[in-house]
């Protein structure tokens, strides 16, 4: 089997496209939590693991934390978005 590599939106396309980013519970793993990604007519695009987002960007300046989040997910919305 060939793993393909995900390709991902221009940060520009995802910001057009993206309406909402929800932190939610994980409802099949206990006391996860996850980034649910809908675009602007509430369709669900993707989800990111919220643990693994925050182990992605690291420290941030105080209050900076929900924009670096934004910022990580709007770059890294993949392709496959639109075969929704």
């Amino acid at each position: 089997m060939s793993e393909e590599k995900v390709k991902f939106l221009s940060y520009e396309e995802a910001a057009r496209l993206v309406g909402a980013i929800q932190e939610e519970e994980d409802i099949e793993r206990t006391n996860k939590r996850i980034l649910t990604v809908y675009s602007k007519e509430d369709i669900e695009l993707c989800w990111f693991d919220f643990e693994e987002v925050k182990a992605a960007i690291g420290e941030v300046e105080a209050g900076e934390g929900k924009a670096a989040v934004q910022r990580y997910i709007l770059h890294h919305i993949p392709d496959w978005v639109y075969d929704l």
